[in-house]
């Protein structure tokens, strides 16, 4: 925990690919996985005297990004040269903005545990990514993978506006969610498509200047992230603490150990000799250009939030939960078309669905079911053909091997008893076995009735009707 006279100030560049089929400068695809230098060509591999031609489909989507954040948009904007020597850049320089950024002045709001606050978006620009280093695991070299060179990012400059790792968390949720809404970036972090550099610095609270601050680049874990900014913070204390100086560098997390360690030193904005790229003409955009872009902006996370707590009477919380992933809440919404049943679709999403992202450690885009699917196993659950238990067990199997749940339940002889004759039999069964329970339940305690259930249920392996054990039940300690 970082001492109470200190406090955090955080500040964050977000990087998120663009979800263009092909390449910010070339007409080369931008696929995720392929085979390593088969997406390349002499362009995105810097080989000399190969032009770019800017993607206008990035530049759209950029401006998409920044009126979503509320931006102001650039009418007249240019890309740079960005110099640095690094293996993975194949030209020696990336290509980027410098003094006139796409986007600026924005900001996005965020509900903290203690309050609504506004976190300031300094810019927002676009870029080429580098290529891609793999290293020997057992350390005889690294070869590169140029594919992702030349693949379009967009880079979104927070402001170090954030005090500590909830708010972190919550803007990067907040940023991502906005990201897919507006359809520019699938923003997968597992495959790097959405990743953060994190500076970080602390100072004694009450003072009003910054720190010195370090860089943690290219994290794309919100856990590894809030950890490596309380390491960070509490060995920044420490050393101030003990008279030593903080040193401005770049730092790598170690997500085994938990430590940060030092890489180089940081980089400062003229290290990279910025320029005006010589091989591209200045972006002019007109008013009639930016308009058409947002009069087609579709709803964004808040307002269908908004929407959700009117129209399907959902809690905050759940709400929350299912708007923050365009994924789970086109799922809902699609799902709820099938089977008319808002109630049971939040509850499948909210707990189950969510336990089982959480456990599998997926992201909601990799669901690899349906509305379809989804909307079928609930009507299955309403008209009676398998009980909320079973269904647990076929939403696992979706899971493991999607298809049509009738097929699941058919499959495995999931199919749940209703028949009368057959439940009463179980229900004699265990009133025999459970004397006591009869006696509780006759005294009062209305426990003994779930008992009863619950053991039926277990003795069927979760077949039989609870609606109609429940009753048969109630009859027969009746009589």
């Amino acid at each position: 925990m970082l001492r109470e006279d200190y406090e955090m100030v955080i500040g964050l560049e977000v990087h998120a690919e663009l979800s263009t089929k092909t390449k910010i400068f070339c007409s080369c695809p931008t696929g995720y996985g392929a085979e390593p230098n088969t997406q390349i060509c002499p362009v995105c591999t810097g080989m000399p005297g190969a032009l770019p031609v800017l993607n206008e489909k990035v530049v759209e989507y950029a401006v998409k990004a920044g009126l979503a954040t509320g931006c102001e948009i650039s009418r007249d904007s240019k890309n740079d040269r960005k110099n640095y020597f690094y293996p993975d850049t194949p030209k020696a320089y990336q290509i980027s903005q410098f003094d006139k950024p796409l986007c600026e002045h924005g900001k996005i709001e965020i509900n903290t545990s203690s309050a609504k606050k506004e976190i300031g978006i300094t810019r927002i620009h676009i870029e080429d990514d580098a290529g891609k280093l793999n290293h020997s695991e057992f350390g005889s070299g690294s070869l590169i993978d140029l594919n992702r060179a030349g693949v379009p990012l967009i880079e979104i400059v927070s402001e170090p506006d954030f005090r500590n790792t909830e708010e972190v968390d919550l803007y990067l949720k907040k940023l991502k969610s906005i990201l897919e809404y507006i359809e520019v970036s699938d923003c997968k972090m597992e495959e790097g498509s959405f990743r953060a550099d994190v500076n970080v610095s602390v100072r004694k609270k009450g003072e009003n200047k910054f720190g010195t601050r370090t860089e943690m680049k290219g994290m794309s874990s919100l856990r590894s992230i809030t950890r490596a900014i309380e390491y960070e913070a509490e060995r920044q204390a420490e050393v101030l603490e003990n008279g030593g100086i903080i040193n401005q560098e770049t730092l790598r997390w170690d997500d085994v150990s938990g430590k940060t360690f030092s890489m180089r030193e940081k980089e400062n904005a003229n290290d990279y000799r910025y320029f005006p790229e010589p091989d591209l003409v200045a972006i002019k955009l007109s008013e009639e250009y930016i308009q058409n872009i947002k009069d087609t902006l579709p709803e964004l996370p808040e307002s269908r939030k908004q929407r959700y707590l009117e129209e399907y009477n959902l809690s905050e919380k759940d709400a929350n939960i299912i708007t923050g992933s365009k994924y789970l809440s086109d799922l809902f919404e699609k799902t709820i078309q099938i089977c008319n049943n808002p109630k049971a679709v939040n509850n499948w999403i909210i707990s189950d669905i969510s336990r089982i992202l959480n456990e599998k450690e997926m992201e909601a885009i990799d669901i690899p079911f349906g509305e379809h699917e989804l909307g079928k196993l609930i009507i299955l659950i309403d008209k009676g053909t398998i009980s909320s238990k079973i269904g647990k067990d076929v939403l696992e199997e979706l899971f493991k091997n999607p298809r049509d749940p009738e097929e699941i339940i058919k499959e495995k002889g999931w199919t749940q008893i209703s028949d009368e004759g057959a439940i009463r039999e179980i229900v004699l069964k265990i009133l025999e076995e459970n004397t006591q329970s009869i006696a509780d339940y006759k005294a009062g305690k209305d426990r003994a009735l779930g008992f009863l259930v619950g053991q039926a249920m277990k003795q069927t392996k979760g077949k039989a009707n609870p609606q109609m054990l429940n009753k048969m039940f109630i009859e027969e300690m009746r009589d």
